[in-house]
């Protein structure tokens, strides 16, 4: 968690005028920093130019009555000594003392898109180093800080926040919610006074709290107007607020929850932050998307070959528990005449593992269910042209396991004191920072992948951590940082085996995760009307490719609605796609409908992977409108969520297309529903018909009459 520091050189800003700021740059944007009296942000907007010196007296602000006699700004690190009386970047002590620092700039080191502020305060013996980047083409903005103790006593940390500032004409927040099935919804709501804060304290990245903010004026909408989005990338406890001090000034906060006493910084260690990515627009919420989008595809994922994303088969929804190995081998012989590339054999394979009350732990194949072993099914599979991926979940453990009655000491708790944590979903957490158990999971982890030719690890999470203690400290925060160390060391064994983020679904689902993963399960609900609304507020962050989403049976196993094969095809479509149910006895018409939709995703998986997502507005707040676009053509799904406000669909409009080229509409996919919705249909759903892009851009067409839970598939294509 901590780590000795040593001092880097640095060079001392000088008194001139022109030195009192920092003017950074990216493709499209400018960030001004103020360093005097303290470093704050002044300006984060579209670009201008940097050669013209900036003047303090542009900046200068006025000091209202019957309050501080000076002006306090709004600083990177806010500090309640200087007399900032909204939330202080840092809060903290030594035995009681030093827990009012006040810091001085000392050094700064600069580039035309990155800064390094190191902050002193030698009387409480405490320095910060505040790195601020913009990354170059996307224009996204890194921050994170890291505080050392150059004193010659432990120093406790309580709180250690990220602090952006965001324009007063900001006056709107979209916040993430969910829960178990039901993650990534969104609300938008006023921000006028007081604040929005969001605490998570279930040890993970969790469904109910995601760790993002967007802000955005009233008038912002998905193609026009000023946003700034801010992710949080960490996959453990945090804090997230957006604040409105009396005076107007806004700013958004970001940290890393900790729990007392979590962070005890001895002398010469420090502390690092995670990271704030934020992005500024003045396009629209589609253009933040796309740029998050961008950014993630170019900085945060590193998949082990290049190469397309598989379509996978994952077994859970077919079968569950009940492992035949003749059953699974003939649910690939199925699935992989469906066309599918990837088949995951999901929970139950392990040793005892016959329901979810016990084995968690015992990492080795069952011979019960595999008296040969898994080769002879990983064979079979490999041999019909399909990678073969295994279900494991390393962190926990069930009590009913051989692992938990010889080694009850590495459980993640506080039990040794007497307490009783309560389990969830019938398992508990094992201690990573128990080097013990750590390396007893790497080794196994290690086994497996060594022992079978397995290409992919799906990685869940299903509890969340209560009481987590190790060697009777919180321990949080180090449980989250001894997962991605065990996962960074299980990759440099295993470099080319892909891994899957999953924590009950999308119960961990963050940058940093993301970082050392290559997919996430964005939630266990495969009900394509839930999927529409999921997805849509996950790709506000996260680009298709690392979004699982399945096409599974016709009754959702978790909400028991039932959807006709055509909208379960489209919602799956625009994400990693995938399949999860038993393929066996299907009816061929079923099979068939698999394969088409399968195919349609191979057809349109480079574009859907790499081009730029993109929502349009609808009159009708039931009528999802949203696809992907590159230089040629244009996938659109029109998607009926619930019964249409008014009797017409009204008008469709594309301003993401060319005003100046002509384009050829395609309806790949459409309700078979429609011949009794409609007795007459719009002209151009019966034939394909050509129009100029600036006649779809401002004119559009009429939209058919749509049953509720139902969607249509078009292409737009350059002539």
């Amino acid at each position: 968690m901590s780590k000795p520091y040593s001092h880097a050189s640095t060079h001392t800003p000088s008194s001139s005028s022109e030195a009192r700021f920092l003017h950074l740059q990216s493709a499209n944007n400018s960030l001004i920093v103020q360093l005097d009296p303290v470093p704050a942000i002044v300006y984060w907007g579209s670009q201008f130019n940097r050669d013209h010196a900036l003047s303090q007296e542009m900046f200068d602000a006025p000091v209202g009555q019957a309050r501080l006699d000076s002006h306090i700004p709004l600083a990177l690190c806010p500090e309640q000594g200087r007399g900032d009386f909204g939330s202080p970047g840092i809060e903290g002590h030594r035995n009681g003392k030093d827990w009012g620092p006040v810091f001085q700039l000392t050094a700064v080191t600069d580039s035309l898109s990155s800064a390094t502020l190191t902050l002193s305060d030698p009387r409480a013996a405490l320095e910060i180093n505040i790195y601020l980047e913009l990354d170059e083409d996307t224009d996204v903005l890194m921050l994170k800080q890291q505080l050392i103790n150059i004193g010659c006593n432990n120093y406790t940390v309580n709180r250690f926040a990220l602090t952006l500032p965001f324009d007063e004409t900001f006056s709107d927040i979209i916040t993430f919610h969910g829960r178990w099935s039901h993650e990534f919804q969104t609300q938008r709501t006023p921000l006028e006074h007081s604040g929005f804060i969001q605490e998570n304290r279930r040890g993970r990245t969790s469904h109910e709290s995601f760790p993002g903010i967007i802000a955005l004026p009233p008038s912002s909408n998905d193609l026009t107007g000023d946003v700034l989005g801010m992710h949080f990338g960490w996959s453990g406890n945090h804090r997230l607020q957006a604040r409105v001090k009396s005076d107007g000034r806004r700013y958004l906060q970001a940290e890393a929850l900790l729990a007392p006493g979590e962070v005890v910084l001895a002398p010469c260690e420090s502390f690092e932050t995670p990271t704030m990515y934020a992005v500024f627009t003045s396009h629209g919420l589609n253009s933040m998307m796309q740029k998050f989008h961008q950014y993630v595809r170019s900085s945060v994922l590193h998949f082990p070959q290049s190469m397309v994303r598989p379509v996978h088969f994952n077994t859970w929804e077919g079968m569950y528990f009940d492992h035949q190995p003749q059953r699974i081998m003939d649910m690939a012989s199925a699935v992989a005449r469906l066309g599918v590339e990837r088949f995951i054999l999901d929970d139950g394979w392990f040793l005892n593992r016959d329901g979810e009350t016990r084995a968690l732990g015992d990492w080795r194949v069952d011979k019960r269910k595999y008296p040969d072993g898994l080769k002879p099914v990983v064979d079979h599979i490999n041999q019909l042209g399909m990678e073969f991926g295994l279900w494991v979940e390393p962190e926990m453990v069930s009590k009913d396991s051989i692992v938990f009655r010889e080694h009850p000491d590495w459980m993640l708790g506080l039990d040794t004191l007497g307490y009783t944590q309560p389990s969830g979903r019938y398992q508990y957490v094992l201690d990573l920072q128990n080097l013990d158990a750590y390396h007893y999971l790497l080794v196994s982890l290690d086994t497996l992948l060594t022992e079978h030719n397995i290409a992919y690890l799906k990685w869940d999470m299903n509890r969340e951590l209560v009481q987590a203690g190790h060697a009777l400290s919180a321990a949080y925060h180090g449980q989250t940082l001894a997962l991605y160390k065990l996962i960074d060391d299980l990759k440099a064994r295993h470099p080319y085996v892909e891994i899957e983020s999953c924590a009950s679904g999308g119960g961990r689902i963050d940058y940093e995760v993301l970082k050392r993963t290559h997919r996430f399960w964005t939630s266990d609900c495969n009900d394509a009307l839930e999927r529409q609304t999921i997805q849509h507020g996950m790709q506000y962050f996260f680009p298709p490719e690392v979004m699982g989403s399945h096409i599974g049976p016709r009754q959702s196993h978790t909400t028991r609605r039932c959807h006709d094969m055509s909208f379960r095809g489209i919602t799956a479509l625009f994400g990693h796609m995938g399949a999860e149910l038993d393929p066996v006895g299907l009816e061929d018409n079923e099979l068939r409908a698999f394969a088409r939709y399968i195919g349609l995703h191979k057809q349109y998986r480079p574009l859907l992977h790499h081009g730029n997502c993109f929502n349009l507005p609808s009159h009708d707040p039931n009528t999802r409108i949203h696809g992907v676009t590159d230089d040629t053509v244009t996938l659109l799904a029109v998607a009926q969520l619930a019964m249409p406000k008014y009797a017409q669909g009204g008008r469709l409009r594309l301003p993401v297309l060319c005003p100046d080229k002509r384009y050829r509409i395609d309806i790949l996919d459409a309700p078979s529903a429609f011949s009794s919705t409609m007795k007459h249909k719009p002209a151009w759903m019966v034939k394909p018909l050509t129009f100029q892009g600036d006649q779809l851009i401002r004119i559009g067409l009429s939209l058919p009459i749509m049953d509720p839970e139902s969607a249509m598939l078009l292409s737009f294509t350059l002539v």
